[in-house]
């Protein structure tokens, strides 16, 4: 895929929250939103895969740690969901770890609990390698 394909792909998805906080507006458990959101990409003819697990290579052998990505799409981008006060580092690190992990281009970070989901959006690009 292009990067500007790929780039399309997160602006439909991006369209897709925002339909989503739209509707539901900020105060909802995390779960809600993922439901929906999964709901609404499906509408929109995308590929989507909810709790996908993503186990840990450590030194050859693949340890099951129980992380699980929030959303997949299309298999190429990740969706790590939250509902809080504020985006910290720690959430940060956790999708970029995911998306390293997951080998996948392109990490989208999404606060719901916010009044504008814009201000509540992280974008996280991973170099694949060749």
């Amino acid at each position: 895929m292009t990067k500007v394909e790929l780039a399309l792909l997160t602006e439909k998805i991006i369209g897709a929250a925002i339909a989503v906080h739209k509707e539901l507006g900020p105060g909802l458990l995390e779960s809600a939103y993922e439901a929906c959101l999964r709901h609404e990409l499906m509408l929109r003819e995308l590929r989507v895969e909810r709790q996908k697990e993503l186990p840990v290579i450590y030194k050859g052998i693949t340890v099951d740690c129980g992380y699980r990505i929030d959303l997949v799409v299309e298999d190429l981008v990740i969706i790590e969901l939250k509902a809080v006060e504020r985006i910290e580092r720690i959430h940060e690190a956790q999708t970029i770890s995911y998306l390293r992990l997951a080998d996948k281009p392109v990490g989208l970070l999404m606060n719901f609990h916010v009044t504008k989901l814009v201000d509540g959006l992280r974008r996280f690009a991973h170099v694949l390698p060749k």
